[in-house]
């Protein structure tokens, strides 16, 4: 195929000669090309594309038409190449490139998608996103990307994962940096917030909803696999992953703690923010003054699943477990859901109720197999093996023990040193009861059990005993009584 420039200089020295042959030997070609060309211009043919010469492939273009259009355009050429020599295509790998170029392009030109500019009014639209982030101590830190659709003002906020409680403290964090909440929120079908999609209707997780009434937030999510339905929050990644991961392009250097993370996100939205923006011509930072008027009242708390992750807390035992250990949390609230979370090297326990958030509990961090447990979180210690009290079941029982804690103490302790006919020793004990006074066969009971004296009659024994030294009770000593002897007995002597 000659170019523009040959077949010009071609029709000028056939001007000039006004021979084929001698315009032929001025230009290098043959003579039967000169006259070609010059029966071209005479038709008004130079302008217009040239007869295309039959291709091996013209045969099978059918079949590659048809490859394209079930893969969408995405059939690679060689895998064209070799399914057309399994139908018996004698051409080379070069022209199938060739012709499957040629109908993807023509695919291309007939399934391209035109894209209407987006203007959003202000107070509206909020987008999110998740980027990849540097690596800190091993852990790789996750970059979660918020602007708002009208002002552009951005927000980057450095999370370890993007479980449910932590994106919910980063878009808590990002909508008290706008000073206030959009109408709406779009963001990629994360697990956080669509569970599933029927029919193409994705399905909200339940949690995102109560995150949305909490906030007055519509949580709207694009296409999947359509990065094209969520540009400027793709744009908001790209540009913060450029500044904040240390790559040969930036030369960063590694962050020495997730805090100097946090520092260089800080700086990087404030020199962001007061720049102006390309589209605009004006800065986020004075814009969102503007746009932030529209914005709706935030709550003046976050969200409860901001508090961290929810656990139930143990009704048998008042334990929760997080991130493979366990702490204790006060009985009182066996069976409540509480919220937990890492502090540092603490690990805190919020609890909910009606007068709101409330913190019940703060740890030390533990291992597995070694509990957190405060003592003030659990009731007194029930008896165990080596302190019972006794507990009638019968009447006799009931009886028995009636008589006082001397009763009570005296069956301990006569089952502890395996005293034969118990039961026996106890009707007689109540028979001494009613016959006298119950208190004083109390009190010798318990006498009883601390001497160890459980045979028979060993109880009459301490009751006539006391009985008797009640009665000399009279002649003891006190402060206006002496025993000594007198001598009134002596004077009869010798009479």
């Amino acid at each position: 195929m000659k170019s523009d420039e040959e077949i010009m200089f071609i029709l000028e020295a056939f001007d000039l000669t006004q021979s084929y042959r001698d315009a032929g030997e001025l230009a290098g070609v043959d003579h039967h090309t000169v006259a070609h060309w010059v029966a071209a211009r005479a038709e008004g043919r130079l302008g217009g594309e040239g007869a295309r010469r039959p291709r091996v492939v013209d045969a099978y273009l059918d079949k590659v038409e048809e490859w394209v259009e079930r893969s969408r355009g995405k059939v690679r050429a060689d895998v064209a190449h070799d399914k057309l020599v399994a139908l018996g295509y004698a051409g080379s790998e070069r022209t199938t490139r060739r012709a499957v170029a040629g109908v993807k392009a023509a695919y291309r030109a007939g399934n391209r998608r035109v894209h209407r500019p987006w203007v959003p009014e202000p107070g509206m639209w909020f987008q999110w996103d998740y980027g990849t982030g540097p690596v800190v101590a091993g852990v790789k830190v996750v970059l979660f990307c918020a602007w708002l659709a009208w002002s552009r003002f951005r927000v980057v906020v450095p999370i370890l994962d993007k479980t449910l409680p932590t994106v919910a403290l980063a878009i808590d964090r990002a909508l008290r940096a706008f000073g206030g909440v959009p109408t709406y929120g779009l963001t990629d079908n994360e697990r956080t917030v669509s569970v599933d999609h029927v029919a193409g209707i994705a399905v909200r997780n339940p949690d995102i909803v109560a995150l949305s009434a909490h906030y007055g937030l519509t949580v709207a999510t694009c296409v999947p696999a359509d990065p094209a339905s969520k540009g400027g929050s793709e744009s908001t990644v790209k540009l913060f992953k450029a500044d904040l991961v240390p790559t040969d392009a930036n030369l960063l250097d590694a962050y020495s703690s997730f805090a100097a993370v946090e520092s260089a996100c800080e700086a990087l939205m404030v020199e962001l923010n007061a720049r102006p923006h390309r589209v605009t011509r004006r800065a986020p930072v004075e814009m969102l003054a503007e746009e932030r008027p529209r914005l709706h009242r935030l709550p003046e708390h976050p969200w409860t699943v901001a508090f961290g992750q929810t656990r139930t807390v143990g009704v048998n035992e008042p334990m929760v477990a997080f991130e493979t250990g366990s702490y204790s949390v006060p009985h009182h609230l066996a069976g409540a859901v509480v919220w937990v979370r890492r502090a540092g090297e603490q690990v805190v326990v919020v609890h909910v109720d009606e007068g709101g958030p409330v913190e019940v509990a703060r740890h030390a961090l533990t291992t597995p197999g070694n509990p957190r447990i405060d003592d003030a979180h659990f009731p007194p210690a029930p008896e165990g093996a080596l302190a019972r009290t006794p507990r009638p079941r019968t009447a006799e029982e009931t009886a028995f023990l009636a008589l006082g804690e001397g009763a009570a103490l005296w069956l301990v302790e006569a089952a502890a040193a395996g005293v034969s006919r118990v039961r026996a020793k106890m009707a007689d004990a109540v028979a001494l009861g009613r016959l006298g006074d119950p208190a004083a066969v109390d009190e010798a009971l318990g006498q009883a059990a601390l001497l160890g004296r459980f045979a028979e009659g060993d109880l009459a024994a301490i009751v006539a005993h006391r009985a008797a030294a009640t009665v000399g009770e009279a002649h003891s000593a006190g402060e206006d009584r002496s025993l000594a002897q007198g001598t009134r007995g002596w004077k009869e002597l010798g009479r």
